[in-house]
């Protein structure tokens, strides 16, 4: 009998710890505190599906960098949908906005 609460004991005591971590403790977000050499990946991940692989659609280069790093974190509405959704709120700051523009500036001037 006490060899099985000692067993019961010790089980528990590994099952709960990992089973914890496994729930809480997933796969990092990519665009959480985005840093610029996160750029690529960000932009491949949640923007080439609107504005194309080589940034053709939707987005003017010439823009100020400022006006282009506002449409990045808040959001930006058009005439028709769809429209710039806000990623302030999922996790992308100034400094990886900043790192998108520049990253889509090099692709255009790629093209």
């Amino acid at each position: 009998m006490r060899n099985n609460k000692a067993r019961f004991i010790a089980v528990t005591a590994f099952a709960i710890p990992t089973a914890l971590v496994l729930w809480f403790g997933g796969k990092p977000n990519v665009t959480a505190n985005a840093a610029p050499e996160d750029a690529a990946a960000v932009y491949k991940a949640k923007c080439a599906m609107c504005h194309t692989p080589a940034a053709t659609k939707f987005y003017d280069p010439a823009r100020p960098e400022a006006e282009q790093v506002e449409a990045i974190l808040n959001g930006k509405k058009g005439e028709k949908p769809p429209f710039m959704p806000a990623y302030k709120d999922k996790g992308i700051d100034e400094a990886g906005a900043k790192a998108l523009v520049e990253y889509m500036k090099g692709l255009r001037s790629a093209t």
